[in-house]
């Protein structure tokens, strides 16, 4: 397998790992706050340094393509680009509610064969980014935006399988999601760590991005806030 340096800023943390063959060489994380642009080149910069002090060298870059924060999104794709660009290397992008699903099925638990999983990051208000997957990581819901409400997923629920709901949009749904085939699992937030497996199917697929045009998964339009008008009446 490839030595891959994995980019992941969609959240309010900051992490780079670098992998070879099923293993994680080298991972720099940050969970301290919204701190990418301050912290990511440097973090890249010591995966850098590993690879130079092992004599090995990067065959790919991946990064966290979103959905997920608009900042963290533009700083880890625009790194990710530079990289790719200048080391001459293909770049992967990794859906972000992808790899919560990945990460959790990865985990120590033991869930059942029938289990339905569904990522949620957090936007406004009651508003989530999510989809629901099954193990084969094949789509039930289509990615989107949705405003939770006590119907939210109901024709999930009524399959009567186990559904999973995680991410830090998932606290919401705890509120309102209210059903005995309902689990929620704390603390699942995306990290590079945790695109190793996602990357390397999609390396050994050859299914890279454009280093050039690429863009973030924003699965809605961004939307600015504009200032309001000043109360002052003396200009």
């Amino acid at each position: 397998m490839p030595v891959i340096l994995h980019i992941e800023t969609t959240s309010i943390n900051c992490s780079t790992a670098l992998s070879a063959e099923g293993m994680i060489l080298s991972h720099h994380e940050n969970f301290e706050g919204r701190s990418q642009a301050a912290l990511l080149s440097g973090f890249i910069k010591q995966e850098i340094d590993f690879c130079k002090s092992k004599e090995i060298k990067p065959e790919a870059i991946a990064v966290s393509l979103g959905p997920g924060s608009y900042t963290g999104l533009r700083i880890g794709l625009s790194e990710a680009k530079g990289l790719a660009y200048s080391l001459g290397l293909p770049l992967i992008g990794i859906n972000t509610l992808e790899l919560l699903v990945s990460k959790v099925m990865f985990s120590s638990m033991e869930l059942p064969e029938d289990s339905i999983f569904v990522p949620m990051v957090d936007a406004r208000r009651m508003e989530v980014y999510t989809g629901a997957y099954d193990f084969a990581l094949t789509p039930l819901i289509t990615p989107g935006a949705l405003i939770l409400d006590e119907n939210s997923y109901s024709d999930l629920m009524s399959t009567g399988r186990p559904v999973f709901f995680f991410g830090d949009g998932s606290a919401k749904a705890m509120e309102v999601i209210k059903r005995p085939n309902a689990f929620f699992i704390e603390g699942i937030s995306p990290l590079a760590v945790d695109m190793l497996a996602l990357a390397e199917r999609d390396y050994m697929n050859r299914k890279f991005i454009d280093v050039a045009y690429s863009t973030p998964v924003y699965l809605k339009d961004f939307v600015t806030t504009k200032p309001k008008a000043s109360k002052n009446t003396g200009d």
